[in-house]
């Protein structure tokens, strides 16, 4: 299976980034891992099963990026730090990639000004060709994807915000663009530079 839903369990969360980007810097052991985000509640948030889910979400799409990117997400500008962590959202989650890469691209040649909600089914169906073992998502899982990949493209700007769809230019960091490209994460970088 190409394409999952695991993109709905958190948007971008660039201050929860940031923590979970300084944890792994410093290489804890997993004792450390949870002792930091349960008992210590670095994340600060309500629901101890929130947080597990969460935190580990950001893990995973963290991990494969490398020290070089966990510092860009800790210490970078608001800017660089959301892009890095963008780069782990696209990384894990082909389907938001491919939305980038090929739904979005497809929007630029057109020289749409704005997202249309109707090319959300479009794209939809397009990947349930691409991957037959794709889950037949309700409605409801539909709409909540639709938010979580509005939300995140909002909050690194290739859309104004999720009310108007208009659609922005982006130019990724540069010093974010030399790491991807050093590390071979081409398909990363070549969703990211959708708009360039």
């Amino acid at each position: 299976m190409i394409y999952t839903a695991t993109i709905t369990t958190a948007s971008l969360r660039v201050r929860a980034s940031r923590i979970i980007a300084g944890l792994l810097l410093q290489g804890i052991s997993d004792t450390s891992w949870k002792e930091a985000i349960i008992t210590d509640n670095v994340l600060q948030m309500d629901s101890p099963e929130s947080i597990r889910c969460i935190a580990g979400l950001l893990r995973v799409r963290m991990e494969p990026l490398g020290k070089g990117i966990w510092q860009m997400i800790r210490d970078g500008d608001r800017e660089q730090a959301a892009q890095a962590t963008f780069a782990g959202a696209v990384k894990n989650s082909r389907f938001l990639g491919d939305f980038m890469n090929l739904a979005l691209r497809e929007q630029r040649v057109l020289f749409a000004k704005k997202l249309e909600y109707g090319m959300w089914n479009d794209y939809i169906a397009g990947c349930r060709g691409c991957d037959p073992d794709m889950p037949h998502w309700s409605h409801a899982i539909g709409t909540r994807l639709r938010s979580a990949v509005f939300s995140m493209l909002a909050e690194v700007g290739y859309i104004r915000d999720t009310r108007s769809l208009l659609l922005q230019n982006v130019f990724v960091d540069t010093q974010l663009a030399t790491v991807l490209r050093d590390r071979g994460e081409t398909y990363v970088l070549r969703c990211m530079e959708v708009t360039e």
